[in-house]
């Protein structure tokens, strides 16, 4: 099998489970949430807003905003960040029509909203948690969360949290229960919790040395596929005193599988050595958060 057919099927796989995400996600809203007026955050929680008020479709306010926001993604984060999501928005609409039309009339846990607002905001958390580890969103506060970040240093998760609370708070505008409201906190919180569980693992940083003949195919690889880095080392074998390129290669936990299945295609009788890394900072990673006044502590020590 050649490596452009096995990257088509890795695409598909991606888009497949996106998919199945967006999937989880609607039947959490739809079947727990909707039908007892819970309120969630995103453009999500806006169309169920202006569905109880207005009695506009909610797949539709949805499909909409999302439009919009995207649209003015493309121009500010590139086609590649969009793609995944606006095949996320597309499936989770059409989902969301048809769940919802199912449950209108047949609410899950009707007489339980605690429980309904537990076991909507985990299906809502494996939805979104899913979606993001295949770097796809459902859009909404995602996606205006990236393109504040990209302008100004800002913290994506402030951001989010900041759009959601302001949207639940809003429903009761429309609902005039405080105690909607506080169930729709308890879903934020929950779905949030899934959220983290999800990725939180795959959020870490890792580093690999690789040492393999076909050095130069494997970093250009990466470098085109994972688009990661890679730092060539000039090294010889000891006991053999063969001369062979060494890679040096930092990367997010969640594009380690990605290494590994791009060295395997290559050269699966390379070495590879992986490791965890506490903290890597830099173009691609995280900012060194160093605080004005140690900086100038730091300044005044050096005159």
């Amino acid at each position: 099998m050649t490596r452009k057919r096995t990257s088509k099927l890795r695409d598909l796989w991606e888009f497949l489970m996106v998919a199945l995400a967006m999937i989880i996600g609607s039947f959490g809203w739809c079947a727990f949430l909707l039908p007892h007026k819970i309120t969630i955050g995103g453009i999500a929680g806006i169309s169920s807003v202006v569905f109880w008020g207005l009695n506009v479709p909610v797949e539709y306010t949805y499909l909409v905003i999302n439009a919009l926001l995207l649209f003015v993604a493309l121009r500010v984060l590139g086609w590649k960040f969009c793609v995944k999501t606006i095949f996320a928005v597309l499936v989770f609409s059409l989902m969301t029509s048809v769940f919802r039309q199912s449950f209108a009339e047949h609410a899950l846990f009707a007489d339980e909203p605690f429980l309904a607002c537990v076991v909507g905001g985990v299906l809502l958390g494996v939805g979104v948690g899913t979606a993001l580890q295949y770097n796809a969103s459902s859009g909404g506060s995602d996606v205006i969360a990236a393109m504040i970040h990209k302008y100004h240093d800002v913290s994506l998760g402030r951001v989010i949290l900041a759009c959601d609370l302001c949207i639940i708070t809003s429903s009761y505008l429309v609902l005039n229960s405080w105690e909607k409201v506080i169930y729709g906190y308890i879903v934020l919180f929950v779905m949030t919790y899934v959220v983290d569980y999800l990725i939180n693992g795959m959020r870490g940083s890792v580093q690999f040395f690789v040492i393999s003949d076909h050095w130069e195919e494997i970093g250009s690889a990466v470098n085109n596929d994972v688009l990661r880095g890679c730092t060539v080392i000039d090294a010889h074998g000891f006991y053999t005193g063969k001369k062979v390129g060494m890679l040096f290669i930092i990367a997010r936990r969640s594009e380690a599988r990605s290494i590994f299945r791009v060295i395997d295609e290559i050269d699966p009788k390379a070495f590879v050595s992986q490791g965890a890394v506490t903290g890597v900072y830099g173009i691609g990673f995280d900012r060194m958060k160093v605080s004005h006044r140690k900086k100038v502590a730091e300044n005044t020590a050096n005159i």
